[in-house]
Formats: structure tokens, sequence, C-alpha cells
């Protein structure tokens, strides 16, 4: 048996995609102990604002995973200290009970002396994309190269994003290991008792048909063409749709929100902050088309999660896109508004296209799951003991 320590930080807050995947992969790896023959330990860094405040609460998320530590240094600092030789990071490696593994799943792994590390890398949209990123998320850089000194083994989601770790971090394709991720959805998520519970809310948002963005908003995900498309939509074809857009406002949203506004049919662009899991769900199963048309992903969960919630899929061909997509989405080009324009007027207006594409993308989900994530995880454990 061996022991491996996962870190989750990220589970904090409300949860994006980074969080989604530690959380998921945490529950699954959980479950999997018995099976599989491992001890499960899970550790989280403290906030900067909570460290200042001296303190050091499990997230709640987390709190059913026991045994639980808490290494009371924040990243940002852990990682300043690495730049220099001192004693104070082995000192804090006394909060973790000497795991075999430890693993990092947030493009950082704590440099524990005695464990073999592993650490996971979403993608490297800073380094292909800078005009997308802050300055902070630029700064990731420097992290992540620091901690590949002391990294085993990267775990990534695509080809894609091993193409790019070789060809822009140097790395060995020995060193990566491609784990896919999954939907946080089950085709049978949707209930009558869940519209019930939220009849209120819908009434008053889905009172007509609708197309769908979920996601961050930030330049990368390529926002504006899709309102150009729905604009082109509604003046050359008069669609009665609304384009709803769910998620949090990222980095350098304010083009976005400009382009809302110039929009002769704004009154029917809508955005929805933060949601629940079950609210985002219900949209996700009452949108007529999903249209993800990023420019650039690791991986790209929201494209299976309509899919496993039987919503047909419009997504770029680009990056990860079309391998996560497989045959089961309508794939664009995402600088080309017009084209995205006339991929979702043909699958609002074809009934067979729509139906189509709904029973191909719940297959293609099927073939994702939380269990062959943690699984694959466990075959990345094993390769560095």
């Amino acid at each position: 048996m061996f022991k491996v320590c996962v870190d989750g930080t990220p589970v904090r807050g409300k949860l994006t995609g980074i969080g989604v995947y530690t959380l998921n992969l945490i529950d699954s790896l959980y479950q999997l102990q018995e099976e599989e023959n491992f001890q499960l330990d899970v550790y989280f860094h403290p906030s900067v604002k909570n460290w200042l405040l001296k303190k050091s609460d499990i997230p709640e998320r987390l709190e059913p995973y026991d045994p639980i530590f808490s290494v009371p240094i924040p990243v940002t600092m852990a990682n300043v200290l690495a730049k220099y030789p001192n004693p104070i990071l082995s000192y804090f490696e006394r909060y973790l009970d000497r795991p075999n593994i430890i693993h990092g799943t947030d493009h950082y792994v704590y440099p524990y002396q005695k464990s073999n590390k592993i650490m996971t890398i979403h993608d490297l949209t800073f380094l292909k994309y800078p005009e997308y990123s802050t300055t902070i998320v630029q700064g990731y850089l420097e992290r992540i190269k620091r901690c590949l000194k002391w990294t085993d083994l990267v775990i990534t989601f695509s080809e894609n994003t091993k193409k790019d770790l070789i060809e822009l971090l140097n790395i060995s394709p020995e060193k990566i290991y491609i784990v896919p991720q999954a939907s946080r959805y089950s085709e049978d998520y949707i209930t009558p008792n869940l519209f019930y519970k939220n009849k209120d809310f819908i009434d008053y948002f889905l009172d007509k048909p609708y197309l769908l963005f979920v996601s961050t908003l930030e330049p990368r995900k390529n926002i504006i063409n899709l309102i150009e498309a729905f604009n082109y939509l509604k003046e050359v074809y008069k669609i009665p749709h609304q384009l709803i857009l769910i998620g949090k406002k990222g980095w350098k949203y304010e083009s976005i929100f400009d382009k809302i506004e110039e929009s002769k049919w704004k009154e029917d662009i809508q955005h929805l902050d933060y949601l629940s899991d079950e609210m985002v769900a219900l949209f996700y199963n009452q949108a007529d088309a999903f249209i993800y048309p990023s420019y650039y992903e690791g991986f790209g969960l929201p494209i299976l999660e309509a899919m496993t919630l039987g919503t047909p899929v419009i997504t770029s061909n680009t990056s990860s896109l079309p391998q996560v997509a497989g045959d089961a989405a309508l794939l664009i080009n995402p600088d080309d508004y017009f084209e995205i324009a006339e991929t979702i007027l043909s699958v609002i207006n074809d009934s067979n296209l729509r139906k189509n594409l709904i029973e191909k993308g719940k297959k293609r989900a099927k073939s994702f799951s939380w269990k062959t994530t943690a699984k694959e995880t466990i075959k990345a454990y094993q390769l560095i003991l």
C-alpha cells in the first residue's frame, strides 16, 4: 500500500474549472482507496488573507475527506521562499504525514523532499496567448518552471496540451501523462423535482428559446464573435432566441460588456453570474444549442457537460476541443462569426440534426467518467513509485 497526498487548495470559494477538477478527483480517489490499495490524504494551503488572520479552517467542501491537513503557508509565500536555499519549506513538511507521493493540482506542487511529486498542468494559455492573460497569470511560468525542477511526472488532459508542454516548456514526453476529465453531471441528473424546486427562476428566464454559453467571461473564450454571430442571426433571420451567458467575470472582460451594450438586441443578451450546479444544469438541458467558440482550451469541460445533459454542441476546431468532442459536435472556425452564425442556424432549424447531435453527445459523454479519471491518475502514481 502507498500513501498519496493531494492538494485540495483550489476547492474553496465559488468553484470554476480547476476547483471542479480537484474536488471530483479527490472524491473519486477517496472512493477507490480499498479497491486500488492506497491511502488518500488531502492537504490545503490557506489563502494569504486567512494566513494573515491566522485562520486555517478546513474548506467546507473538503470536510468529508479525512484525513486532511493544513500546510500553514500560502502557495504564493512558498513559491517566493523556493527561490532561495532555506530550511523553512522543509520545516512545513511536518504538517503532512510522510506521503509516498504528493500531487499538486493547480500548476504547483510543494517541494516535499522525501516524496515523489506530480503536478497537474491544465493548459498553457498564458504562454500561447499572453494577450488573453493578466500579468499575474503570466507569472505562472516562473512558478511552473521552478516546480518542474522537483516534479517527477506531469499530468495534463489532452494530446494537444501534451504537445504544448513538450514544445513550450521542453518537458520530456516520458514525463507527461494524459488523464481526461469528465462531466460533473450524470445523464439522469435532471429530474422533475429539480424543475419544481427552481420553477420561479425558470419561468422568469426561460420564457423563450435561447442559445447558451457557460464559462468564465474573458477574451480567450471568444464571446465577442459569439455576440457578432447572434447579432447577425437576429438581423438577417429574425430568430426568436435569447443569448444567455453564464459565468463569472474574468480578466479583461470589459470589452465583452461593451459589445453587449452596442448590440441592437442587448435586451435579449443575458449575463448570469455564478450559479449553483443545479441551475447551470437546467440551463444546459433547456438550451436549443450550446456554443463554445473558445480559442484555446486544455480540455473543454463545458462541452462534455452540455452533451451529458442533452444539448447540441457547437465548438471550435482548435486546441483540445476536437479531441474531446469527437464526432458528437459541430466544429467551427472561431475567427469566423458568419460560420458560427450559420452553424447555429442549421442546428436550431433542423430537428433531425439536433436529435442526432443530442444522441451522439450523450454517447460521447458516457465514455468519460470521474472514476476513470481517478483510475488513470492512480496509474500515473504507480509509474513513479
